[in-house]
């Protein structure tokens, strides 16, 4: 990346492998800026559900998606995603949101306005960065690149018990149905299709600790 001055860390991996969670622990440890990719894809989705776009609608979804103006900022040690200078946080992680990203992600305007806004940050800061192809398409440059994963039946019982614990219905089966959907779209998509870099450090979390994995990428960096 010309004109490079901040170290990089990319975490690339499937829905539900844990990746925001270990990247937030891994800038606050090492005091680099997280940017949460697939936060701005979602503010993104949300921009779109609330236009009344449907997922399947590409032509419609890069008409207006560079209307869409999102950013983040840190308000008081948090990490704020807004959307036309609204703080869009509470809505981000709703299945509706997730799965509107997943579709949305794939229309190359999309990546295209989200992708150049995210090179800026890591040009000029350091950086933790997590996503889907952040190794092979945003940052191939990055210092340091890991492909995190698990089974798709241990990211379906995390989701699900995160939902429980906020006192939402869900259901294991479906959970882990739209997991296993998500990840052929994402693999399969035309642009920037999840995969490993072939400079990735592979690392299955499926039977490690968070803090285990924390420790293991620390390690790599620097």
């Amino acid at each position: 990346m010309q004109g490079k001055t901040g170290y990089s860390v990319a975490i690339d991996g499937p829905a539900g492998a844990g990746k925001s969670t270990i990247a937030k622990k891994i800038a606050k440890m090492k005091g680099y800026i997280y940017v949460d990719t697939g936060a701005m894809y979602r503010a993104m989705a949300v921009y779109l559900l609330r236009n009344g776009v449907a997922p399947e609608d590409t032509n419609r979804i890069s008409e207006i998606c560079e209307a869409a103006d999102i950013s983040i900022a840190y308000r008081d040690g948090e990490q704020v995603v807004l959307l036309d200078g609204e703080n869009v946080n509470a809505f981000l992680r709703t299945e509706e949101a997730g799965n509107m990203a997943s579709f949305s992600s794939a229309v190359p305007a999309v990546r295209e306005k989200l992708v150049e806004l995210q090179r800026k940050l890591a040009a000029k800061a350091d950086v933790v960065m997590d996503g889907r192809d952040i190794g092979t398409v945003v940052l191939p440059d990055a210092d340091v690149k890991i492909y995190l994963t698990a089974s798709s039946a241990t990211r379906a019982k995390r989701r699900y018990l995160e939902l429980r614990e906020k006192g939402e219905e869900a259901e294991l089966a479906r959970i882990e149905q739209d997991i296993v959907d998500r990840d052929e779209r994402d693999m399969h998509r035309e642009h920037s299709p999840l995969r490993q870099a072939a400079d990735a450090i592979l690392l299955d979390s499926s039977d490690m600790t968070i803090d285990e994995v924390v420790e293991r990428i620390a390690e790599l960096c620097r």
